[in-house]
C-alpha cells in the first residue's frame, strides 16, 4: 500500500458518515491490544479552544523533557496532522503500516457495522502513540465528549474548554444539554480542571463531580484575552499532574512564550502587508476574533476575506464581525457544506456599507485583497488551510476532503 492508497481508504470510510457511541471504538481498540492502556493521557473536550490547550499542554511537556503524543481534529492541510509525536506529523511509512493494520482488523466486524473514520483514526493515534512510547498524550475530542470515539480511554487529567452553542443537532439545544454531553468525558476520581463558563454550562458540570474552574490568564505568544485564558488552564493542569510529570516553572513559562499553533490569530508580515489568520466556527470564537483586533489597536479597519459553512451560525458570526471592517471579500469553502458567497455578501451588506465582494473562488478572492495592508483571513477552518496552501504557508496537498462529515444514525 502507497500513502495514497491509504488516504483513499480512509476517505472511503469517511463516506460512511459518522456516528456516536463507544461500543465499535472500544472493540476495535481491544482487537489492537489495547494501546491506550500503556499511555498516560490528558483529555480534553469543550467548544472553543480545546486545540489550542492541547498545543499548549504538548509544549510545556515537550520543554521538559517529556516524549508527546498529540491528536486533534481537524487538520488545516495535511491528515498527518492529527497525529504528532513531539510536533512531527506521523510519517507517510507509519501511516501506511497502521492503516494496513486497521484493515486487518476491520475484516473482523459485520458488514454494514464497521467503524468509522474518526473512530479508525482514533485507534491508529493511540497506536502511534504507544509504539512510540510516549510519556504523555494530549487527546482531543472530536464531537462532543460522553459518546466521542476518544472516550474509551481513562485519562490522568481531564480539561473542558469553553463551552459554547455549537453542532447543536447532534448535542441539545441548550448549553446545559451540551455541557452534560462535554462533561461525560469527567471520570470519578480523576482531576478535572475547566474554563470560565457561562452559568447554565457551570452548573451542568459542577453536577458531574469536583472540577476546578481557573479563572485566571497567562502570558503566552497566542494572541487575543482566550488563548492567555486557555494558557493559564495549560498551566493550572500541569501543576495538577505535578506529583505524576514534574516539569519546572521556567519551563511552563519559557513553552508557553513559544507555543505554535496554527490560523489561530497568526500575525504575517508580508512585504509591508498585515495578514491575520484566525479560523472561527460559532460566534463565541466570533467575539474572540474582535478581542483580538482591539488588542492590535490598528487605527487602520481591516479587509475582511470571509467564507463559512451553511450550517454553522454564520449570521450572528457575520453580525460580530462584518462592522468592523473597512472592506469586505467572500468566498466559498472547499466543501460541499459552504454557504454561497453570494448570500454570504448580502449578509454583510446589512451590518456594513463598506464595498462588499462575493468571489467566485478564494484565489479570485485572494487576489482582490492582493494590495489591502491589512487582511484579516477568516472563517471555517477548512478555507483557512487553503488559504495557507495558495499563499504559501503550508505545502499543498490534497487531503481536505477528509475533513468532511455526515452524521449518520446508528
Amino acid at each position: 500500500m502507497t500513502y495514497p492508497e491509504a488516504i483513499d481508504w480512509l476517505y472511503q470510510l469517511r463516506l460512511l458518515g459518522s456516528k456516536l457511541g463507544l461500543e465499535n471504538p472500544r472493540k476495535l481498540a481491544a482487537l489492537a491490544g489495547n494501546p491506550h492502556h500503556s499511555l498516560k493521557i490528558i483529555h480534553v473536550a469543550g467548544t472553543n479552544g480545546k486545540g489550542s490547550v492541547c498545543a499548549m499542554l504538548e509544549s510545556i511537556y515537550r520543554a521538559s523533557g517529556y516524549k508527546t503524543g498529540l491528536y486533534t481534529s481537524p487538520h488545516l492541510v495535511s491528515f498527518r496532522e492529527r497525529i504528532q509525536v513531539n510536533r512531527e506529523p506521523i510519517a507517510e511509512t507509519e501511516a501506511v503500516l497502521l492503516t494496513e493494520c486497521m484493515q486487518a482488523l476491520l475484516r473482523q466486524f459485520p458488514a454494514g457495522q464497521l467503524p468509522t473514520f474518526f473512530e479508525v483514526i482514533t485507534v491508529m493515534a493511540l497506536e502511534h502513540f504507544a509504539r512510540e512510547r510516549c510519556d504523555i498524550v494530549l487527546l482531543e475530542t472530536g464531537l462532543g465528549g460522553r459518546l466521542d470515539a476518544t472516550n474509551i480511554v481513562t485519562p490522568i487529567a481531564t480539561v473542558i474548554t469553553p463551552i459554547a452553542l455549537d453542532h447543536q443537532q447532534y448535542l441539545g439545544e441548550t448549553l446545559t444539554q451540551i455541557a452534560t454531553e462535554k462533561a461525560g468525558i469527567l471520570k470519578q476520581g480523576i482531576p478535572a480542571l475547566s474554563a470560565p463558563q457561562l452559568l447554565e454550562a457551570q452548573s451542568a458540570l459542577e453536577q458531574t463531580g469536583p472540577i476546578t474552574f481557573v479563572d485566571t490568564e497567562h502570558h503566552t505568544s497566542l494572541a487575543g484575552k482566550h488563548q492567555r485564558q486557555n494558557a493559564a488552564l495549560a498551566a493550572a493542569t500541569v501543576e495538577a499532574l505535578q506529583t505524576t510529570l514534574p516539569v519546572k516553572n521556567d519551563s511552563i513559562e519559557t513553552a508557553l512564550a513559544n507555543v505554535h499553533w496554527p490560523a489561530r490569530a497568526q500575525v504575517f508580515e508580508r512585504d509591508g502587508r498585515k495578514l491575520l489568520l484566525d479560523a472561527v466556527h460559532n460566534p463565541a470564537s466570533a467575539e474572540a476574533l474582535r478581542g483580538v483586533l482591539a488588542e492590535l489597536q490598528s487605527e487602520q479597519r481591516p479587509t475582511l476575506l470571509l467564507g463559512v459553512l451553511a450550517d454553522k451560525n454564520w449570521e450572528q458570526m457575520v453580525a460580530i464581525l462584518a462592522p468592523l471592517a473597512g472592506r469586505i471579500v467572500c468566498v466559498p469553502v472547499s466543501s460541499e457544506r459552504t454557504l454561497s458567497p453570494d448570500e454570504l455578501a448580502n449578509d454583510c451588506r446589512q451590518q456594513n456599507d463598506c464595498e462588499v465582494i462575493a468571489a467566485e473562488s478564494l484565489e479570485e478572492g485572494l487576489a482582490a485583497v492582493a494590495k489591502d495592508d491589512f487582511v484579516v483571513i477568516t472563517g471555517s477552518i477548512y478555507l483557512l488551510g487553503e488559504a495557507m496552501e495558495l499563499l504559501g504557508l503550508a505545502a499543498a496537498v490534497d487531503e481536505k476532503d477528509l475533513n468532511e462529515w455526515k452524521m449518520s444514525r446508528p
